[in-house]
């Protein structure tokens, strides 16, 4: 442990609590570790304006992984984005349609979301803190980096096999990204890429880094790094991607690995 220059964390059930807090005195943690030199990072489905209301605290001294690697933040400097043609999120806006998932698109300012799709507002504002409700997604105009899918009887998992990775998987990224949430970026785009694009950025090598997942959006990000941990309330189809298992979020797992990163740096110190 004691080279680790990076750590980086996905969000929802992995540092994130069954009633979606933070661990308790996080802050102070990580504030430890960067005077140790190590960076945080959060890598999540989620975008750069939720992220920073969650951080606000730190919004200039981390990184921030966002929409699954379409965007990344370092230090308040936007390092890299991945912008999705209008022309393709409005053709999978139409596709969409035909599906029992509620399309989405993760703009770079807001979520933009049909009209119609709104009687399940309270659940995306958990992921979404701003959103634009709009008439029709197939003639949108909008700066965007991922096209989500949401759906409501938790059966993402059977839509990807049989249904969006069919039509999409050659020529985007298309993830799971929970039992409800289908994520689709440009090909190549995952949290594995966004690791590698950091390590380049910063000069760190990416046997250096550490990374805590939970579910399939985090294969890529486990498999790039040299100390992957898949948190024990993890999808155990993904375990096999980490090369360790740590506690589970509710037994802020995360933090306790880190808390003994913290050690680790503070005796070869």
């Amino acid at each position: 442990m004691k080279d680790i220059k990076f750590i980086a964390t996905d969000m929802d059930n992995t540092l994130l609590t069954s009633k979606g807090e933070l661990p308790p005195d996080f802050f102070s943690l990580v504030a430890k570790l960067n005077e140790q030199g190590v960076e945080f990072a959060a890598a999540s489905g989620r975008p750069l304006y939720t992220l920073l209301e969650t951080f606000s605290e730190l919004k200039n001294e981390m990184t921030f992984i966002c929409d699954n690697g379409g965007l990344i933040m370092h230090h308040g400097d936007v390092i890299f984005t991945s912008e999705l043609p209008r022309e393709d999120y409005r053709k999978m806006a139409t596709f969409a349609a035909e599906s029992d998932g509620i399309p989405i698109v993760c703009g770079m300012d807001a979520a933009y979301i049909n009209q119609a799709d709104k009687a399940y507002d309270a659940i995306y504002r958990t992921f979404y803190t701003k959103i634009n409700y709009v008439a029709s997604l197939e003639s949108l105009d909008i700066t965007a980096d991922k096209f989500t899918l949401f759906f409501p009887n938790k059966d993402s998992l059977e839509n990807y096999e049989n249904v969006f990775a069919p039509a999409f998987g050659e020529q985007y990224s298309v993830v799971v990204s929970g039992p409800e949430w289908i994520d689709i970026m440009n090909e190549g785009i995952d949290k594995g890429t966004a690791m590698t694009i950091i390590g380049e950025k910063l000069h760190i090598s990416l046997a250096d880094m550490m990374a805590f997942g939970d579910t399939h959006n985090d294969a890529g990000m486990l498999k790039a790094v040299g100390h992957s941990y898949i948190v024990a309330n993890g999808n155990p189809e993904i375990a096999h991607y980490a090369k360790f298992t740590a506690p589970t979020n509710d037994e802020y797992g995360v933090m306790q690995v880190m808390e003994k990163l913290l050690k680790v740096k503070q005796q070869d110190n």
